[in-house]
């Protein structure tokens, strides 16, 4: 498959040999699926946290007596029914991480890549390093290669730093490397921009764990 490159301002700049095996069938969408859901498990803090009536602080004194006030019987301050007591089954810190292997990690990343490029939804450009690192010129590359939308863009890491430092205040602009990109960037952004040395290191990753 030959995908059109282009330079910085919205040129023709010849064509890239894609060099992965890419998945042309149905298969690998558990993969994508197992992926996607460990990834999102694994963002949760896990951190919320209620008090149950152990946990509340106050007296162990018992309210009123057992009998003749002609009110419910009460034995604590910190019953779930009152105001400030306990919290019954509530949450408490837990682990909500889910483990993925190597192999399916490999396989979802190329399932998603290749239907990104089956979509046409993949731009490769020769290269998009700044001389300065000023969100104007940041912006002027954006509109001559036409992305409009969430767009997450893939470098090979080198030399991008004025690219970090000028897109970081643009909304729905992403920067990753090649080594560092997963199958959730792959999915989530309307426009998946790749430079040549970038759109490399992931083709370097995929054909490493190719059978």
């Amino acid at each position: 498959m030959k995908l059109p490159v282009k330079d910085s301002s919205g040129n023709s700049a010849g064509e890239l040999d894609v060099k992965f095996e890419m998945i042309m069938n149905g298969r690998a969408t558990q993969a994508v699926h197992d992926y996607v859901v460990a990834y999102n498990a694994n963002q949760r803090m896990g951190t919320a946290c209620t008090k149950n009536v152990g946990d509340v602080n106050g007296t162990n004194k018992k309210p009123w007596r057992q009998k003749g006030t002609g009110r419910a019987r009460a034995g604590s301050f910190a019953s779930p029914l009152w105001r400030g007591g306990g919290v019954v089954f509530g949450p408490k810190p837990r682990d909500f991480s889910k483990k993925v292997n190597r192999k399916t990690k490999q396989l979802a990343l190329r399932k998603a890549l290749s239907e990104r490029l089956k979509a046409g939804e993949v731009s490769i450009v020769s290269d998009l390093n700044l001389a300065v690192p000023k969100t104007k010129e940041f912006l002027k590359v954006i509109a001559a290669l036409k992305l409009a939308g969430t767009t997450v863009i893939v470098t090979s890491g080198k030399d991008a730093t004025n690219l970090y430092l000028a897109s970081r205040n643009v909304r729905g602009i992403s920067i990753t490397t090649g080594e560092l990109l997963n199958t959730y960037d792959v999915l989530l952004a309307k426009n998946l921009v790749f430079t040549r040395e970038g759109f490399a290191q992931v083709e370097q990753r995929l054909e490493s764990d190719q059978p």
